[in-house]
């Protein structure tokens, strides 16, 4: 089960990453252009990450318990929300985070820090 102090480690670990906190939560954004990638709800058990609209359905379909959107808000966003508790383990909450910061990260910062996994470790 993965916590808010296992997003906050690994959302940190990524090049150019930085918290802030905005409506009351924890957001990690990029530090050029302030795009956020990923956020803490209030009670620190479910995180808000970037997820194309056309994929969502299928990743809430596929696990419902580890995915879904809050109706009303994430409709309008490229958004998804992940219970935290429901993750397997730190490789997970990774690839979750990592997609994330790559949807958000500017071609400069990708080319950058090309790979399969920047920050891991």
């Amino acid at each position: 089960m993965a916590t808010a102090d296992d997003v906050r480690r690994i959302a940190l670990a990524l090049p150019g990453a930085l918290e802030k906190l905005a409506w009351g939560m924890p957001t990690f954004r990029l530090e050029e252009r302030g795009r956020i990638f990923a956020s803490l709800d209030d009670d620190d058990r479910v995180m808000g990450v970037k997820c194309p609209k056309e994929e969502r359905a299928e990743l809430i379909a596929a696990e419902p318990a580890k995915f879904f959107l809050r109706e009303g808000h994430d409709d309008h966003y490229a958004w998804l929300r992940v219970r935290l508790e429901a993750l397997e383990d730190d490789d997970e909450l990774r690839a979750i985070l990592l997609d994330s910061w790559r949807q958000a990260a500017p071609r400069k910062l990708l080319d950058a820090h090309p790979g399969p996994a920047p920050g891991r470790g």
